[in-house]
């Protein structure tokens, strides 16, 4: 097959070498002629296996490519020169002038050469051993190539020599995909070298599919035409396959008189190809003679072209100097002039910007506004909705009406916790959540929270079941607050959606050191579960649960505030669920560990006794809220008097002694703060606590700087309102006794 290889290679050098010189335009008609006899006769001697007499021919070639100076032309003389040195095995030879043939195609800027050079790669790559893909890759690139120039002469040659590399390989499948394609193009090329060499791949082909029939008849063709053409190198490799096939189909007679031509024409070539070589020392000397005299030519050449481009080097610096200066000089003015523009489209995009941030600036004052006014709008009269409830639940004569109390009281609760989600929800995505580290006792934490749901616990016959490592240090130092949002969202859901089951609460250690705890919490229920493609949207805000059975009804902003809370706190909400048999919401927190000498860091409880027999100024203009407020103290034995506006709270606190003032902010003729800063004018020891329904963040800082010694926000847990006014007259029973002993 390496015979049959390169016999075609040579053949395809041929013809492309006449399509190169017949686009040379500068080449006289004397010329022309001359190096088309030159190809005819290196392509005579190469095909009768006389390599000598084709480096000679091929030498000649070289030598008038060189005298017209046409770089084409000498690439093409080096690539002959390439194939004949590969016929006769000299591989190194063979790749130094195909190496010259690709420098002097590049320099051509000719696509036919370089499609050629990219052929004449692809043949040397296919000669060496693991150069199959590479020798592939160069003759796609080659098949390209003569496409893109439309050379269907060149092409036809390009996918014969892609099937002899592909069978060379043994890769057979692959090449008769080529093969096929090579014989589309047997009357463009009109050859019949190229048609007995088309039969013999045939024939190779269908010996390898075993199809010996087909395989006889393509080896017959080709013998045909290399006895009537006395093709010697194509007879050989025909009568070698047909004995094969013979000889596979039993027929050892036939088989053996083909063998013995196989043999003739075997031998025949042989003795070429020894004469050849014998030569190939002289040949070499011939063209290493040449190549002298070329390269001194050359050199002289090179000067003078050197010279030249020196001068005109010089030339077009001047000229790209100048123009160089021309362009820096209309671009100085054109920046200054693009400089101004600029500026002035900057300083009316600045007023644009100054004028868009004060309007942000204004509707986000709106905002905090429209918030504060609804929560003191809405919270003032549900304080006395869920004060009047709560009372009333409370009075024995009204046991006939508790389901409807407790309805009321739901409603007021559900209204509530909806306002409270809003507000949260604002505060977070504005970052004004503020959550101060603190000390505090995680068990006693956890067991209030608990038990603040334990109205709900039994209205759903539910057990919840709180267990907290022991591991666990006593005090903690952290976002108590946050915690407990997070646990308070997580727990009420899940009391919402169980019933007749149990809910556990775990506190577990994760990692912990002498000054850090990672603390694991988990909440876990029993109830309806979530099914799969529900479990990413709870998180989404307004997303209400339902089943196919019940509509769960809630404010949907439960759980993405238990997301972004910890979110702030760099942690992650994770949630494993299945319907019917409950969920699991767990995090992780990190607290600072404090030693038990921090005890006094946490506020103790205080006894709530020391409310009997108080005198307290409730300042308040809502009469509903006054009744609320009054009824609620006077059950812990505090004598209550009433104040409908801060006038009048001056007033009676110059005339009367009270231990403690319940200080409304928002009231008509005078509010809270101006008069609690009148008050301080004359007395400075009596606690003042503000009741208001407004969000304390936004009035805090008022708040204390008027004087006020703590804050109520309305409505509030009836328990912590009790604590706070306690907490404040302790406070002032200390200070009371301290002055006794000075």
């Amino acid at each position: 097959m390496k015979k049959l290889l390169l016999f075609f290679f040579a053949i395809c050098s041929q013809l492309c070498a006449l399509g190169i010189f017949a686009q040379q335009d500068s080449a006289s008609d004397a010329t022309r002629l001359k190096f088309k006899q030159l190809v005819d006769s290196s392509e005579t001697y190469y095909n009768l296996g006389n390599y000598k007499k084709s480096m000679e021919v091929n030498v000649q070639i070289l030598n008038t490519a060189f005298e017209i100076d046409d770089p084409a032309l000498i690439h093409k003389g080096y690539r002959f020169l390439g194939y004949d040195f590969m016929a006769l095995d000299n591989m190194e030879m063979a790749k130094t002038n195909f190496v010259k043939s690709e420098r002097y195609a590049m320099e051509s800027k000719n696509d036919t050469a370089i499609a050629i050079t990219y052929m004449d790669l692809a043949n040397l790559y296919s000669y060496e051993e693991n150069g199959y893909k590479r020798a592939m890759r160069y003759h796609k690139k080659s098949i390209e190539k003569f496409k893109k120039i439309n050379d269907s002469l060149s092409l036809a040659k390009a996918y014969y020599n892609t099937v002899i590399t592909a069978f060379d390989a043994e890769k057979y499948k692959d090449g008769l995909f080529y093969l096929i394609k090579a014989d589309q193009f047997r009357k463009k090329v009109n050859s019949l070298l190229f048609e007995a060499g088309i039969e013999n791949l045939f024939g190779t082909f269908y010996t390898y599919k075993k199809e010996y029939d087909k395989a006889e008849k393509a080896y017959t063709k080709a013998i045909a035409i290399g006895e009537k053409e006395a093709l010697s190198s194509e007879l050989e490799v025909a009568y070698l396959g047909y004995s094969d096939v013979l000889y596979a189909k039993g027929e050892y007679v036939a088989a053996f008189e083909a063998r013995k031509k196989y043999e003739e024409y075997l031998i025949a070539n042989r003795e070429i190809e020894k004469s050849a070589a014998a030569n190939n020392v002289t040949s070499k000397f011939q063209i290493a003679e040449y190549q002298k005299t070329v390269e001194a030519a050359q050199q002289k050449n090179e000067l003078q072209a050197e010279l030249m481009k020196t001068k005109s080097r010089t030339n077009k610096f001047l000229w790209i100097f100048s123009a160089l200066g021309l362009f820096f000089t209309v671009y100085l003015f054109y920046a200054y002039r693009r400089r101004k523009r600029l500026v002035r489209e900057l300083q009316l995009k600045n007023k644009e910007y100054l004028r868009a941030k004060q309007e942000s600036d204004k509707l986000a004052k709106a905002k905090a506004k429209f918030f504060s006014t609804v929560s003191h709008e809405l919270r003032t009269p549900l304080y006395g909705v869920i004060g009047l409830s709560t009372i009333l639940m409370e009075n024995k004569e009204l046991k006939k009406h508790e389901k409807d109390l407790k309805s009321l009281k739901f409603s007021a609760d559900y209204l509530l916790a909806l306002i409270n989600d809003v507000l949260q929800m604002n505060k977070i995505d504005n970052q004004a959540y503020t959550d101060d580290a603190s000390a505090f006792n995680l068990r006693e934490l956890i067991n209030t929270i608990v038990s603040s749901f334990e109205y709900m616990r039994l209205q759903h016959k539910n057990d919840i079941i709180v267990s907290i490592d022991p591991e666990i240090p006593i005090l903690l130092k952290g976002s108590s607050v946050r915690l407990s949002q997070v646990l308070m969202n997580l727990l009420g859901n899940a009391c919402k959606f169980t019933e007749n089951g149990s809910i556990y609460v775990d506190a577990k250690i994760v990692n912990a050191s002498e000054q850090t705890a990672l603390i694991k919490f988990v909440v876990r229920d029993t109830g309806v579960g979530i099914a799969k493609n529900k479990l990413e949207s709870i998180f989404n805000e307004f997303s209400q649960f339902e089943t196919a059975t019940q509509n769960y009804q809630g404010t949907g902003l439960g759980l993405p505030i238990v997301k972004k809370l910890l979110d702030q706190s760099n942690s992650e909400i994770s949630v494993v669920s299945e319907p019917g048999k409950g969920s699991t919401f767990s995090f992780n927190l990190l607290f600072d560990v404090l030693q038990q000498t921090s005890q006094q860091e946490i506020a103790p409880m205080i006894d709530t006794n020391l409310l009997d027999a108080k005198k307290i100024l409730i300042v308040e203009d809502n009469r509903i809220n006054q009744t609320v407020t009054k009824k609620i103290l006077e059950k812990e034995g505090v004598i209550c008097e009433i104040a409908e506006n801060g006038e009048v709270a001056v007033e009676m606190v110059q005339k009367n002694d009270y231990e403690l003032i319940l200080m409304d902010i928002n009231m008509p003729v005078k509010n809270g703060i101006d008069a609690t800063k009148e008050i301080r004018t004359f007395n400075k020891h009596i606690p003042i606590i503000a009741l208001t329904a407004v969000e304390v963040d936004e009035i805090r800082y008022r708040i204390f700087d008027c004087g006020m010694n703590d804050i109520i926000v309305k409505p509030y847990d009836v328990t912590k309102f009790r604590q706070t006014i306690a907490k404040n007259l302790a406070g002032t029973v200390v200070a009371d006794k301290t002055l006794k002993a000075i």
